[in-house]
């Protein structure tokens, strides 16, 4: 299936100059029928008063336009049919200019020169250049301008579309890499937050399993609902690359939203830190990434403050929507662990929330405040991100 095939593999075969079968069908037929249109038609008017040498000329046109089904996958090779044919036509029938003669080996340069290193199509248009002479002798300088115009105006439309191509390719592996980069991120975030909540749980039942077995249980059960959450949201992710699936509707509920935003909180409630929440304005109505991007900046935000936040008991996160901006606030009572620097030493944590931020066109502020603890604070569009 066409699905099955990965990004690399596709980009290698386009740089070959391999095309699909559909588009190889489609370049034949058109550029058969431009020969047999414009130069059949020639050497049927010009080949009028020459019974014997009219049939040659039309099986030479017929093997020009036969050739061309050939020309995606092995250019020279036709080129070289096509230019000797085309010069046999002319031959044949000098009323056939050169340029209309050779038109099929000029289609063929068109084709090279979109397809193959530019090295191999110079040497082609060099050759292509060699029957200069026959037409100034046929037509003089109008005939000669006129087949090297042509000529020339091939290979320079071919390289047209080579560049046209290279800038596709490299915008689609951009897009690759920017895909990859995302997904990267999204496991970071669900795991990072999620391992943080079950390494606290953990050393809160182990604290506590033998003279509060209860509260133990109640640690192990936090641990459990977090990994099962966690899994959903791996699940959502890798469900991207399998399209051929649709949609499953459980796991639509698992998308991350700032409807779940409570949610999100209850895991970091169930630690023993006190979370207050407070939304404003019509936060239902954003655009998907925006509202993604703003509940990933406070899944994050909770996750430093886990693992980073020494002493902090207690959270607060505002995200109210004013205007065209939504903005989210995480602020903890805690303090900076040794060793942690000033950007609440979660490594690339905070610069994940700003390349966040940056990419629905928000920014992003984070620091230590005077009176004590953290805060994290970013400006979103609440409009089309675009």
């Amino acid at each position: 299936m066409e699905h099955s095939r990965q990004p690399d593999d596709a980009f290698a075969g386009e740089a070959r100059g391999e095309l699909s079968p559909r588009a190889a069908r489609a370049l034949w037929s058109g550029s058969a029928g431009l020969v047999l249109g414009v130069l059949g038609t020639s050497v049927l008017v010009a080949g009028a008063d020459h019974g014997r040498r009219l049939p040659v000329a039309v099986v030479l046109v017929l093997a020009q336009a036969g050739a061309l089904r050939w020309q995606a996958r092995a250019p020279l090779a036709v080129l070289a049919v096509n230019a000797v044919t085309g010069l046999a036509v002319w031959a044949l029938l000098p009323a056939v200019s050169l340029t209309g003669a050779l038109l099929a080996a000029q289609v063929t340069l068109c084709v090279l020169s979109a397809t193959r290193p530019r090295r191999v199509s110079v040497w082609a248009l060099a050759a292509m250049c060699l029957p200069a002479p026959l037409a100034f002798g046929a037509g003089g300088p109008a005939g000669l301008s006129v087949y090297l115009l042509t000529v020339i105006l091939a290979w320079t439309a071919g390289q047209w579309r080579r560049a046209q191509q290279e800038r596709t390719r490299a915008e689609a592996r951009r897009a690759v890499v920017e895909e990859r980069a995302r997904i990267a991120r999204e496991v970071h975030d669900v795991v990072a937050h999620t391992l943080s909540v079950m390494v606290v749980q953990a050393g809160a039942a182990d604290d506590v399993f033998t003279e509060r077995p209860e509260q133990a249980r109640e640690a192990l059960r936090a641990i459990e609902t977090g990994a099962r959450s966690a899994l959903g949201e791996l699940r959502l992710l890798l469900r991207a690359f399998r399209p051929e699936a649709g949609n499953d509707e459980s796991l639509a509920q698992l998308r991350p939203s700032l409807a779940r935003l409570d949610e999100l909180a209850d895991t970091v409630r169930a630690t023993g830190i006190t979370v207050h929440v407070h939304r404003e304005g019509a936060l239902d109505v954003l655009p998907a990434a925006v509202d993604l991007a703003a509940y990933r900046i406070v899944q994050e935000a909770f996750t430093n403050i886990l693992r980073h936040a020494a002493g902090a008991d207690e959270v607060r996160v505002r995200v109210t929507a004013e205007g065209e901006r939504v903005k989210v606030t995480v602020v903890d009572n805690g303090r900076t662990r040794q060793g942690s620097s000033a950007t609440g030493g979660a490594g690339r944590g905070l610069v994940g929330m700003k390349e966040r931020a940056r990419l629905v066109g928000g920014s992003l502020h984070a620091g230590p405040l005077p009176g004590g603890g953290f805060e994290v604070a970013a400006q979103l569009p609440s409009g089309d991100a675009s």
